[in-house]
């Protein structure tokens, strides 16, 4: 990593009416402006070339040793230029990071620190305390008073305990209902200017809901899930919490906190390459991520098992992965899932299938397994499962039904990403809170569900192409996630039936196919079943030969819900995607990101009766370069994808 830092004195300023020490920092190309102030309270806001955007708010923590709000004395503060590149070891958005942002720190009575962070594409801060032994923390306020009634694009939650998976509600934040719950990432459109709040580095802290203030109509403040005082297990999947304590978290007294974010973005667009998350994620823990190999995986839970032409009972069983295994070992798929059905539920060690038989099946054709299990049994059963997949050589686990972020259970998965690292097992959690940068830290902590996935079109029409190019600005902007696509079976509106055994997807082929380019995810699935890819062999063709991890992202443009155009690069070789919600739309793309030289590109549009029969597109190869303006005409719910090579 390289750093160039320059330190010097903050200059205070001292307004003679409040006696408020004010603070000012501003972004590397000086178009965001923070402004810091303490006195009576500590508050900031932020301004985006001039224009108010967050008015100023207080912010502040409590412990039963003190806290940082109110009358606070700043004893010092300092400046820092920070210019430094990151480079993950597992690559999503790019292979460099570019890591620059002005620091902002502010030093408080007792030792205690307060952080902020000024990026040209974000704000951040955090709190920093000082307290010998442990401490309890009884509140935080974090807060967002928002400049004008801007429109939220929010998920919806009535219950801190929760799946994570909702659509996205528009309304005014004076229309937000005081008391409703939203969890993080959200969107806020203040007109020329967006943004979007959630948290990075959460450990051992509970995570942050989202309500409308009831004291102010603009003002958005976290709340936060108390301990666990008492849990129930309920069936055979879930732990409910019962009792919660009066605190919210038990922890170190010296330590940081997570970062409340805000990304900003002027053209919506660049949201889709805003990495700021994983840029405040905590630094890597590993000291050998060599055996970390993203890859597609052969999916069979969503399409149940459905195979024809075969002579044997398709479903839970050993011949069924077997067919799997072979399925992808024939396409160059690296892993195949074995979801619900090899296992008892309450016992990993319990066994439908001879694992080790399957495992070494695998072995034979270069295929690797991936076992999907209850996160309470595993949490149970942790080092003797974990040891034993290990030997069997699973390449790793897809653990679910956590549906809660309270501290307790960040520390589960803060324990897990540990734990299966050490046996050297790759993790996809389900069930799951969004993403905050652990997989910085953990990278075989490869993706992860927190998202109103495909899997939803089995029951429910909702995961529809309106909400598909809404979480690329979005959810998407926090990290992986692992919305599982890849349908064959597409429908458009009026022919679309939610069939749980016999499902198919809202949209185009095209849609599913872009998805693979503008979707991220290391470890991306192939939803439908092995016969349906094979009679379609030229789009499994291009599913293979698309990447799961990228060196340069690079947004063509997008508008939250409306539409999203991206260009990617590994290596040598450029793809891109596009997506529309139920709107027709023709776009022009700028290529001009392109290097020079002649571009094939090997491309996959809607059909002229994809609007009737969402199945239908034709495939075409036509040179490129990098003054192309390339004309793009989607049908609704319709989608387009290339894969570009320069031509010899």
């Amino acid at each position: 990593m390289r750093k160039g830092a320059l330190i010097c004195s903050i200059l205070l300023l001292v307004t003679a009416s409040s006696m408020a020490e004010v603070w000012k920092a501003a972004s590397p190309d000086g178009n965001i402006a923070l402004t810091v102030e303490a006195g009576r309270g500590i508050t900031y806001s932020v301004a985006v070339k001039g224009k108010e955007v967050i008015s100023p708010t207080e912010i502040g923590m409590a412990f039963d040793k003190g806290a940082i709000a109110g009358d606070v004395r700043v004893d010092s503060a300092t400046t820092e230029e920070v210019s430094a590149e990151i480079r993950p070891a597992v690559p999503e958005k790019r292979a460099v990071i570019p890591d620059i942002y002005t620091a902002l720190t502010l030093h408080v009575d007792g030792g205690h620190q307060l952080s902020f962070r000024v990026y040209d594409d974000a704000v951040a801060w955090r709190f920093a305390t000082a307290f010998e032994g442990p401490v309890k923390v009884l509140s935080e306020t974090a807060a967002f008073s928002l400049a004008g009634d801007y429109t939220l694009v929010r998920t919806s939650t009535k219950r801190l305990e929760s799946s994570f998976e909702s659509p996205y509600t528009h309304e005014l934040v004076s229309e937000f209902e005081a008391g409703a719950l939203s969890f993080a990432p959200l969107l806020v459109d203040a007109g020329d200017v967006t943004l979007v709040i959630t948290e990075a580095d959460l450990d051992s802290y509970p995570g942050m809901f989202l309500s409308r203030s009831e004291e102010s109509a603009r003002t958005l403040e976290g709340i936060f899930p108390r301990y666990p005082k008492r849990e129930n297990a309920v069936g055979d999947r879930h732990v409910r919490v019962l009792l919660r304590e009066d605190w919210l978290a038990q922890t170190e007294g010296k330590r940081t906190y997570p970062w409340r974010v805000i990304a900003i973005a002027e053209d919506q667009g660049d949201l889709i390459a805003n990495d700021v998350v994983y840029r405040l994620g905590p630094d890597l823990a590993l000291s050998d991520t060599s055996w970390i190999q993203p890859g597609k995986v052969a999916w069979d839970w969503w399409n149940a098992w459905n195979i024809s032409g075969v002579d044997f009972k398709s479903g839970c069983n050993i011949e069924t992965w077997k067919y799997y295994v072979d399925f992808a070992a024939r396409h160059g798929i690296e892993y195949i899932i074995l979801d619900e059905g090899w296992s008892d539920t309450r016992d990993l060690f319990s066994r439908k299938i001879d694992l080790e038989d399957l495992a070494n099946y695998g072995k034979e054709k270069g295929v690797k397994l991936i076992l999907w299990c209850v996160w309470c049994t595993l949490d149970q059963q942790l080092d003797k499962a974990l040891a034993d997949f290990e030997r069997l050589g699973i390449a790793g686990v897809k653990v679910d039904f956590m549906d809660r972020d309270d501290q307790k259970m960040v520390e589960f998965y803060h324990k897990l990403a540990a734990a299966t690292a050490k046996h050297h097992l790759l993790l996809d959690f389900h069930g799951a809170y969004k993403p905050t940068g652990l997989r910085r830290a953990y990278p075989n902590l490869i993706t992860r569900e927190g998202v109103f996935g495909m899997e939803n079109s089995k029951w429910s029409d909702k995961s529809d192409p309106e909400y598909c190019v809404s979480i690329p600005f979005i959810r998407m902007l926090a990290g992986p996630m692992d919305y599982t696509p890849g349908a064959m079976n597409n429908a458009q509106k009026n022919n679309f039936r939610p069939i749980s055994n016999r499902p198919m997807s809202l949209g185009t082929r095209c849609q599913q196919l872009a998805m693979y380019v503008v979707f991220e995810s290391p470890l991306q699935m192939l939803s439908d079943t092995p016969d349906a890819y094979e009679a379609n062999q030229d789009c499994l063709e291009f599913i293979a030969a698309t990447p799961t991890t990228w060196d340069d992202t690079v947004a063509l443009g997008g508008s939250v819900g409306e539409y999203v155009a991206v260009a990617r690069r590994k290596g040598k070789e450029w793809f891109i995607g596009v997506m529309t919600d139920w709107s027709p739309r023709e776009l022009t793309l700028d290529l001009s990101f392109l290097p020079k030289g002649t571009w094939e590109a090997d491309c996959f549009a809607d059909g002229v009766n994809a609007d009737r029969i969402g199945t239908d597109y034709k495939r075409t190869k036509q040179p490129l370069t990098s003054d192309s303006q390339l004309k793009v005409v989607l049908a609704p719910g319709g989608g387009w994808v290339a894969r570009l090579t320069q031509a010899k």
